[in-house]
């Protein structure tokens, strides 16, 4: 299952797991958007379906997990991926509780609310592997939009304490933190002060934005048996930014 999967990364990475013979769950708020996907990925050969759910809500949460498992037999593998930027270049203490309200919903809520329910199928399934979309500004300071920083400290943080728990009960849970991803979030980035996306590729090494298709395969591979020993990681997929910055 992946949540935000209608567009970016999301959509990526139901094609990435489809490539990897998954059935897939494209679950989106924008259910035109998810059902895009689904007709690209049965056009191909593959096995999807679009699930509608507003992820900073329970009941859709649940029903999400409950259809996933219903139509496709069993919940192996969820990359929670829903996500928005909150207000960019706007300062902490200018910041509008309802836009504050907002990104912890739909970043943090969200995160917590799909792990619950996703932790209950896989523990009726024998186990599983979790992947959350975090940020590198959830390893380092997010000057110019400090709530999102803040969502994505707490989606690391959220990764590491269920990781400790959920290890034995055979569920791995780790997060991608992605760097300047070329998306539609990140058109929003460039129109921020001082082009905030093309001074971070400069002072990236690779020198250049990620592909969405690259970070979903870093969340599927983190999914998959090639990273059976790997658990509770916040991995960086941002070209090498964290190192030099």
């Amino acid at each position: 299952m992946v949540t935000g999967g209608g567009r970016g990364i999301g959509r990526a990475a139901v094609l990435e797991f489809v490539r990897c013979g998954a059935a897939v769950a494209v679950a989106d708020i924008d259910l035109a958007a998810a059902e895009r996907v689904v007709a690209e990925v049965e056009a191909g050969g593959g096995r999807a379906i679009a699930v509608r759910a507003d992820v900073a809500v329970e009941a859709d949460v649940q029903g999400m997990v409950e259809r996933t498992v219903a139509e496709l037999g069993r919940l192996d593998f969820a990359f929670n991926n829903a996500g928005v930027l909150g207000p960019m270049g706007t300062p902490l203490h200018e910041l509008a509780e309802s836009d504050w309200d907002r990104i912890m919903d739909i970043n943090l809520k969200s995160v917590w609310l799909s792990m619950k329910h996703e932790i209950i199928a896989m523990l009726a399934g024998g186990g599983g592997s979790i992947v959350n979309n975090a940020s590198i500004l959830g390893l380092r300071a997010a000057t110019l939009n400090p709530s999102y920083g803040a969502t994505k400290h707490g989606v690391v943080g959220l990764t590491r304490a269920a990781a400790s728990y959920y290890g034995e009960r055979g569920i791995r849970i780790n997060a991608v933190c992605p760097g300047i991803v070329m998306t539609d979030m990140t058109d929003a980035i460039q129109a921020a002060p001082a082009s905030l996306s093309a001074k971070r590729i400069e002072r990236t090494p690779l020198r250049r934005g990620a592909d969405p298709a690259e970070i979903a395969r870093a969340a599927v591979w983190l999914c998959s048996d090639e990273s059976s020993y790997l658990t509770g990681v916040a991995l960086p997929v941002d070209g090498g930014l964290t190192v030099v910055a």
